[in-house]
């Protein structure tokens, strides 16, 4: 990793079968200030509106709206896995929390569990972007990690192959039985603008944090702009798994930015 990224950690409790409301996270570049009343600020309401409209019908759209120096690019993306009304519930949300919390801001990102949503006034689309990361790492460590750090790696290799097939759209996922109690979840997705190489590289250098933030972890998330990686012990993409529960697990979370 750059040793000249910061690294500001926080401590989070979450639900952990439950979909929280609140946005995983965001990040507003304050490099890139406008005025609230400019074209390009009300240009980026125009934008979010269509990305609010497509998104939902296809699970995702990159578009831009305006010309010239006030032109703003955008992208919306649902997880692969949510239904459409969940889709539309959370892309709604997002632009209207993008707005709120990076009211001044040309590049503005959130995250939440079902979708992703970002615009800047600069092309991004097709690119890889991983210059700004979000970390979150359960407390608990597994019980035995020789075992769990190699069926997390063949599994994660599983889903990642399956996430550059194109058919899949940058979706992977997948369990596998750690005992006959414990099975291990996880997801990946890249955002549908990139190549299949790039989203490979994405994905890899997404779980190349597994060792700096999620070592022998019962969980793990990361996000980046263009592609995001998740694992638990226990359900949480769709279908759901019928041993979903209600246990409360204290998150690490780690943020990391230029």
């Amino acid at each position: 990793m750059n040793l000249n990224y910061k690294i500001l950690l926080l401590l989070a409790f979450c639900i952990c079968n439950a979909e929280s409301e609140d946005p995983s996270g965001q990040f507003c570049n304050t490099d890139t200030n406008i005025g609230s009343g400019s074209q390009i600020s009300a240009n980026i309401d125009r934008l979010l509106a269509e990305l609010v409209s497509k998104t939902t019908s296809n699970g995702f759209i990159a578009t831009s709206y305006g010309k010239n120096q006030d032109q703003v690019f955008g992208l919306g993306q649902c997880r692969g896995d949510v239904s459409r009304t969940d889709c539309s519930s959370c892309i709604q949300d997002a632009a209207k929390q993008i707005r709120q919390r990076c009211p001044n801001q040309a590049d503005a990102r959130i995250w939440y569990d079902h979708c992703f949503l970002r615009y800047n006034n600069r092309s991004f689309i097709g690119e890889i972007d991983t210059s700004f990361g979000i970390f979150y790492w359960n407390v608990e460590n597994v019980t035995d990690p020789e075992n769990f750090n190699k069926e997390l790696g063949t599994l994660m290799d599983q889903i990642r192959a399956q996430a550059v097939e194109t058919k899949n759209e940058g979706l992977g996922k997948g369990e596998t039985k750690l005992t006959s109690f414990v099975t291990l979840y996880a997801l990946v997705q890249c955002t549908r603008d990139l190549s299949q190489i790039d989203c490979a590289q994405c994905l890899a250098i997404a779980v190349g944090n597994f060792e700096t933030y999620c070592k022998d972890r019962k969980g793990c998330r990361v996000l980046y702009s263009s592609c995001y990686v998740r694992y638990e012990l226990y359900p949480f993409f769709f279908p759901l798994d019928s041993k979903s529960n209600n246990t409360m697990a204290d998150t690490l979370m780690a943020i990391v930015y230029p």
